[in-house]
């Protein structure tokens, strides 16, 4: 004798598991994407940071080598780019790629001045710099990460079609190199 309640049973599990499947996922898609915009408020703090130290860095360049005007000035426009940049991070990443080439030629500039390397409020600003950049890269590295689980999840199947159903956009990378590693040891006497 077959039990009444069988096919009701089977036919709920057709039923409930894609459905369970379905609620999990899209949550999981959800959470990612939230991890995303958390990781991008974490980049964009640390931008902000480097963009309060430009003003001084460049004032204390100014001091040494006025004469650099065409880099300083270059320097402070594409600080002032940067900080009205509000769209996408592979938009951003296009101005905040030439700020850093920006920064990379004042610091080389730098290179000719012996007085301003050994200058103690420089030399205190080169390290906050790198230190900035040192946290810009942390916070970098863990935004891609996030945009890779993301995209992991809404590239493979079958949690792609769950993606395509619900609209879930692809987010992009963040790729912008530092803009100085590391503080060079000035050497005198």
């Amino acid at each position: 004798m077959s039990e009444p309640w069988l096919p009701l049973v089977v036919l709920g599990a057709i039923v409930l598991l894609p459905l369970i499947y379905v609620v999990a996922t899209y949550n999981t898609l959800v959470a990612l994407r939230n991890h995303i915009h958390d990781a991008w408020g974490n980049i964009d703090t640390e931008l902000k940071r480097r963009y309060d130290l430009i003003p001084n860095l460049v004032a204390t360049v100014k001091g040494y080598a006025a004469h650099e005007r065409e880099v300083l000035d270059r320097v402070t426009q594409l600080r002032a780019q940067c900080l009205a940049s509000q769209g996408r991070p592979e938009e951003q990443a296009v101005d905040e790629n030439q700020l850093v080439a920006a920064l990379q030629r004042l610091l080389a500039v730098v290179e000719n001045y012996p007085r301003l390397k050994a200058d103690q409020n420089f030399l205190q600003l080169q390290r906050e710099l790198v230190n900035t950049e040192d946290r810009i890269q942390a916070a970098r590295r863990f935004y891609n990460g996030n945009v890779r689980d993301y995209r992991n999840k809404c590239q493979t199947f079958p949690s792609s079609l769950v993606a395509g159903t619900f609209g879930f956009e692809a987010h992009d990378y963040f790729q912008v190199p530092p803009s100085v590693r590391e503080v060079p040891n000035a050497q005198f006497g």
